[in-house]
């Protein structure tokens, strides 16, 4: 709940911000979210290239997920949390892309599941609809899978950089084209 409120929080003011840039295409809290979701699903994706296939095997530490597992993980959950978003059933349900091993795989699961949540950001148009729920007789609206989704991916790209730098990659975020 802490993570939830601290990401709100991060969401309300950064949507202040973008309000007063001037941009002509902003789109209020979800759009904001939106740019998030943008900017945090192109960091994952591009850590899942530029980690060499030997290093998919890779974990820190043997209590952790291997690199693989955790882009596995991610493409899991990018459908569960925002099929929840679309009020409708996970597409890949009982899908286990976290048992998947080969990098090209791993990859194409990930970019896939991507386009499946930008398609979900992308029609999120109106605050007002985001913030009502998305199927009858629940309380989670699709603005609140949408932040746990972008939430969720920022923790996970905390891990994958410590787990690139531990192989001597430089973190997409860290170079000076991102």
């Amino acid at each position: 709940m802490k993570s939830f409120l601290a990401a709100l929080v991060i969401v309300v003011l950064a949507s202040a911000v973008h309000a007063q840039s001037g941009d002509t295409g902003y789109t209020g809290y979800t759009g904001t979210l939106t740019r998030s979701w943008a900017r945090v699903s192109r960091l994952v994706a591009a850590s899942a290239e530029a980690m060499p296939a030997a290093g998919y095997a890779f974990k820190p530490t043997p209590d952790v997920r291997t690199f693989g597992e955790l882009i596995g993980h991610l493409a899991e959950e990018h459908y569960m949390i925002c099929a929840g978003a679309k009020g409708e059933k996970n597409p890949k349900e009982g899908t286990s892309f976290e048992k998947m091993a080969d990098k090209a795989g791993l990859v194409k699961a990930l970019n896939e599941s991507i386009a499946y949540c930008t398609a979900v950001y992308a029609a999120a148009k109106d605050d007002a609809k985001t913030m009502q729920p998305a199927t009858a007789g629940r309380s989670d609206t699709p603005f609140s899978a949408m932040l746990m989704n972008v939430t969720h991916d920022s923790e996970h790209y905390g891990n994958i950089v410590t787990y690139l730098r531990m192989k001597g990659i430089v973190p997409p975020s860290s170079q000076s084209s991102r």
